[in-house]
């Protein structure tokens, strides 16, 4: 039977949530509020989303949002992918040093990352021309980083298989490729799937990597409200932000994760 929870401790819980989710909730109130400055409450309107929606410069950064996020999550859910079970399956020289190199983009803090990605993209550039800060920049610097952790997802995934299911594809004359497809991919699919929703949603969240590694036509989202935010936080930040959170909301609750399988 279950212990009932203390009184105080469920006290500290609704109070933990609500200073997570308070502000997030004042923002959407007050992306519908007549005023434009202040925090006094003159009246409800959606003048503010109709202002947003209006705003090619939020159309503009929302499309390169999306391109960075959905082809930086392709390319690292493949690659990650590919290297956790690369790590999970084989043994080979220097193993050891890959896996703690893999650790690196995970515990470096982001503005230490996004030093280097810089200087890196300036050193090519300067001897080969290449790599002019845009969103083709930014996709790479986002790969780099999100690597990481689909692979570490994906491993620990893999991990947790029974070998014996692999062993038994051998038995009943799978080759490698068949027992790939038809065994370890659909028990790993619900790693692969959170690992690649953990990445589109770095790649959305990431402000300190997209903002060292943009140019001047790949502005993004949370480039767009950072720079807005410093002359004052307006409406249109806060119904842009409501936004946000609303779309968020629906790919978390919607995304179909397949449940783990039981032993």
């Amino acid at each position: 039977m279950l212990a009932r929870i203390p009184t105080w401790l469920r006290g500290v819980s609704y109070a933990i949530y609500g200073f997570l989710y308070l502000p997030i909730l004042l923002i959407a109130v007050y992306s519908f509020n007549r005023a434009r400055f202040g925090l006094v409450w003159t009246g409800f309107t959606f003048d503010w989303y109709l202002s947003l929606f209006q705003n090619a410069l939020v159309w503009q950064a929302t499309q390169n949002t999306l391109v960075l996020a959905l082809v930086s999550t392709l390319v690292s859910t493949l690659l990650g992918s590919l290297l956790g079970y690369g790590l999970y399956r084989y043994r080979f020289p220097g193993k050891k040093i890959l896996q703690g190199l893999m650790l690196l983009p995970v515990i470096v803090p982001d503005i230490v990352m996004a030093i280097a990605l810089l200087l890196f993209y300036q050193f090519v550039r300067f001897y080969t021309g290449l790599f002019e800060l845009g969103l083709g920049t930014m996709i790479l610097a986002h790969i780099t980083f999100q690597i990481a952790f689909v692979a570490i997802v994906v491993r620990s995934r893999l991990q947790l298989l029974d070998p014996a299911l692999e062993e038994a594809a051998y038995d009943l004359y799978a080759n490698t490729w068949q027992k790939l497809r038809y065994v370890t991919l659909p028990l790993a699919m619900p790693g692969i799937q959170a690992a690649a929703l953990l990445a589109f949603t770095l790649s959305i969240d990431d402000f300190v990597i997209s903002f060292f590694t943009s140019g001047p036509e790949s502005l993004t989202l949370p480039i767009l409200i950072y720079s807005t935010a410093r002359r004052g936080v307006t409406p249109e930040i806060n119904a842009l932000s409501t936004l946000i959170i609303l779309v968020t909301l629906i790919l978390v609750v919607g995304f179909p994760l397949r449940s783990a399988p039981h032993r």
